[in-house]
């Protein structure tokens, strides 16, 4: 999310979506200590493997950007207990890191993965990197702090230095106390370059997490070398995007859901509050800013939301759940 925010999901990270477009998704096992799939499994849908039919329709609702700011942690916790809401990510090197350390604690069931962070985008709100600062300088712009596109970033930073961030933030959260359930890249820096891709997986196969990718990294371009024949794949996420109104900004959810197929769909989401807090870490970016947030929360906290669910046969389902295959 950003002043400078394009949370496009652009060509060499997740393609852009508009309306009910999809992607794939795939998440990786530790490839040192898990076998590929035998026959058996491979002839089972990965709703199956879960223990669902396979045209069973199965939603992870996924919140991002937890420990961003105060509003983003009450509004996101509420949904993840009262709403419809199943999954949410942390931003280890936020401010607000220690207000959600104390709910992960609190609620050790709760879905709750890294959103590996390498980018600051607002304009007057920025944050640093977790490692010590003379450890990991080319991720430093000018002003000190973390560059605010991904686009600058990939370009400037050392994959050494970027590899010494992720897992300081991954080290950090799990002394605060957070035991995370899957990785993924804030702003898909992380999926720029094949480096940094790399990285991100690295991660994922040393503390057995899953890890979020698309499926045109999995099935082609200059990242297919880097995958291994025990690859799980779920079936596709769904984001809303500027192109969406607010007068339609329901409706994008309901047809979303509607129209969801069989398989397993990660829709991501953004909440807060949209506060006078909200308004300040926001300023001058309406795009995934405090109305937008407010926005989402009160569609996933509604009874239209929930009922709609039901009424649709969705289940919503976790990445704890899918996790636990990496350890069968």
């Amino acid at each position: 999310m950003t002043s400078l925010k394009r949370r496009r999901l652009n060509s060499r990270s997740m393609a852009a979506i508009s309306g009910l477009a999809v992607i794939a998704i795939i998440l990786f096992p530790a490839a040192s200590s898990l076998p590929a799939a035998t026959p058996a499994q491979e002839s089972k849908t990965l709703a199956e493997r879960l223990g669902y039919e396979a045209d069973a329709r199965l939603l992870i609702v996924h919140a991002d950007d937890l420990a961003v700011a105060h509003s983003v942690d009450a509004a996101s916790t509420k949904a993840l207990d009262t709403g419809s809401v199943s999954s949410a990510s942390i931003m280890v090197p936020c401010p607000w890191l220690t207000e959600i350390a104390e709910y992960a604690k609190a609620h050790p069931q709760a879905d709750l993965g890294l959103h590996l962070t390498l980018t600051s985008e607002w304009a007057l709100y920025r944050w640093g990197p977790v490692a010590p600062r003379e450890q990991v300088l080319s991720l430093l712009g000018r002003d000190g702090y973390l560059y605010p596109t991904e686009s600058v970033a990939a370009r400037s930073i050392s994959p050494r230095e970027a590899e010494i961030e992720v897992r300081a933030q991954i080290e950090r959260a799990r002394a605060f106390g957070i035991n995370p359930t899957h990785l993924d890249s804030h702003m898909g820096t992380l999926f720029q370059t094949k480096e940094l891709f790399e990285i991100l997986l690295r991660a994922g196969h040393d503390y057995k997490l899953p890890v979020l990718v698309s499926k045109d990294l999995a099935r082609g371009g200059p990242f297919t070398g880097s995958l291994g024949p025990g690859d799980i794949m779920i079936d596709s996420v769904v984001t809303i995007t500027p192109a969406v109104t607010a007068e339609h900004w329901a409706e994008f959810y309901i047809n979303t859901i509607k129209n969801l197929k069989p398989g397993i769909t990660e829709l991501i989401i953004h909440l807060a509050y949209d506060d006078e807090e909200m308004r300040a870490v926001t300023f001058n970016h309406p795009d995934w800013g405090a109305a937008w947030r407010q926005r989402d929360f009160n569609f996933f906290t509604s009874e239209q939301c929930r009922k709609l669910l039901e009424e649709n046969h969705v289940k919503l389902i976790t990445w704890r759940e899918i996790g636990k295959l990496l350890h069968m």
